[in-house]
């Protein structure tokens, strides 16, 4: 699996999610892959699974979500690839939904999010963040 893990989006990814226009509501399909042990800077973290560090980011994160007016539309662990073909596979599929596109970019970019983020990067090997919209 050929991923870059970034702990944020790129500046030019956000500008063009937000070029694409509208205030209607977007959800998000989030793809992760864990490292089995978190990958921590700081030595005094403690010695805890990715999965386990991701979730010191996800639940506060969700929160946060929930309180600028988002929410989780679904969240599973992924068992078992039926079609096609991959290196490695993600270990959890989730869908968060936000009030728009801007109010996305908003969260992503917020103190808050910036604050949290050291759980995110220690915890992910990988991540696909797609946004989707109804068809």
């Amino acid at each position: 699996m050929n991923v870059e893990n970034h702990v944020m989006p790129r500046p030019e990814q956000l500008t063009g999610l937000l070029g694409l226009g509208g205030d209607q509501p977007i959800q998000m399909l989030n793809l992760l892959k864990f490292h089995d042990i978190a990958q921590y800077d700081d030595p005094a973290e403690p010695k805890i699974s990715g999965r386990e560090a991701y979730m010191r980011y996800g639940t506060p994160m969700s929160a946060l979500v929930a309180s600028k007016g988002g929410r989780i539309i679904f969240s599973s662990k992924i068992d078992h690839l039926v079609i096609g073909e991959v290196g490695e596979l993600w270990d959890v599929a989730a869908i968060m939904e936000y009030p728009s596109r801007a109010a996305f970019v908003e969260i992503a970019t917020s103190p808050e999010v910036a604050a949290m983020a050291v759980h995110r990067k220690a915890g992910l090997k990988g991540q696909l963040l797609i946004q989707c919209s109804p068809v």
